[in-house]
């Protein structure tokens, strides 16, 4: 599925390609609640880089996380990229050159009407903030870290690959 994305403001419009253009992983991380905001979740989707078409690549500026590592409790620069606009901080996606092959645009800056997900995965739910009332249905997964599966297995486990 093509998806066309913008910021806020309009700076920067986009297009990618995505097999995975369900929106249904909500990260309740510090890092997504903080960057991307809105209902102490963020959701990203699964794209092929090669496919990523940006204008306005002069309105973009790039946040490294800082996060502590779990082995050596230092904190560390992630390798994710955030990609947000320098103009009016929409988050617009994530990319990490440990799968360069991958780019995973905010659903938030999504512009194409995304389908809507037959079920939830909730993750990181040990990061959410003591605010957020999550909506979980019976059907939604629950996790306190990372889910089981990745985008594309929740899209091919439910038929949804685009």
């Amino acid at each position: 599925m093509l998806l066309e994305g913008s910021c806020h403001c309009g700076s920067v419009h986009f297009t990618v390609n995505s097999a995975q253009p369900y929106p249904f992983n909500r990260c309740y991380c510090s890092i997504c609640r903080k960057t991307a905001g809105g209902g102490g979740y963020a959701i990203n989707l699964g794209a092929d880089y090669e496919t990523l078409k940006v204008e306005g690549e002069d309105s973009i500026r790039v946040y490294q996380a800082r996060i502590k590592n779990p082995d050596t409790g230092e904190i560390e620069e992630s390798s994710a990229r955030r990609h947000f606009c320098k103009n009016c901080g929409s988050a617009l996606w994530v990319w990490d050159p440990r799968w360069p092959e991958l780019v995973h645009p905010f659903a938030s800056v999504i512009d194409t009407d995304l389908p809507v997900p037959p079920e939830h995965t909730h993750m990181m739910l040990d990061s959410m903030a003591a605010w957020v009332e999550p909506a979980f249905s019976p059907e939604d997964q629950q996790y306190t870290d990372y889910p089981k599966e990745s985008l594309a297995q929740w899209h091919q486990r439910l038929g949804l690959e685009a």
